[in-house]
């Protein structure tokens, strides 16, 4: 892997675990130091998510974590859901009987995570949850566009679903999803992916921090 893409990766990485936040700096030297490169991969890297909007320039040089507009996360949003929602049926027209047991199994092993309100232990059972329908899509594309914008909207997610007490509402929306897979219903599993991904919108606006908008 070249350079530029590992990191790429890290600072992706950094955002989607909210080690960088909206308007956080990105440091090309420490970045330099941390992959013993020159500044060349560094500042091809950056210029790449700069063009993507995942990082927004400064008048005086240097980059920070881009910020979103109340306007701009709901279109992004909107379109994520109806993305996650193509995922759900292709999912559900694509999958073997192997991966559908095993997105029920992924689901039933995730109840302990709401059990016990284990914030980080149902952030990675809903990775893996969604990686399944990811990988039953059989559509690499459509998951790339899912993760960019998962990664861009990370912040916003995290306070609109976390502060409101979303695990059991999240749990219930993966279970509609998986009766509607099981049932080889396409058209249910997407509505299913929609609402699940669909934030109300007074809950979103409500508990947003203002420093993390532009």
């Amino acid at each position: 892997m070249k350079a530029r893409e590992r990191i790429r990766q890290s600072i992706e990485s950094q955002i989607s675990s909210g080690q960088l936040l909206p308007g956080d700096p990105v440091c090309e030297d420490a970045l330099i130091t941390r992959f013993g490169v020159s500044r060349t991969p560094v500042r091809e890297a950056m210029l790449q998510m700069l063009a993507e909007g995942l990082l927004t320039s400064l008048p005086r040089g240097g980059m920070v974590v881009a910020k979103m507009s109340v306007g701009q996360l709901f279109s992004m949003w909107e379109l994520l859901a109806e993305l996650e929602g193509l995922c759900a049926r292709y999912a559900c027209e694509r999958m073997t009987r192997e991966e559908r047991l095993r997105l029920e199994a992924l689901h039933q092993e995730s109840e302990e995570a709401v059990l016990k309100n284990d914030e980080l232990g149902w952030q990675m059972a809903n990775m893996a949850f969604h990686e399944c329908l990811y990988e039953g899509a059989r559509n690499p594309y459509l998951r790339h566009e899912i993760l960019r914008m998962r990664i861009r909207t990370q912040a916003y997610r995290k306070h609109a679903f976390a502060a409101v007490g979303r695990l059991n509402i999240s749990y219930r929306s993966h279970a509609q999803i998986v009766k509607a897979i099981l049932a080889n219903n396409s058209a249910a599993a997407a509505r299913a992916a929609v609402k699940h991904m669909s934030p109300d919108a007074k809950d979103l606006v409500v508990n947003l921090p203002e420093n993390l908008l532009d």
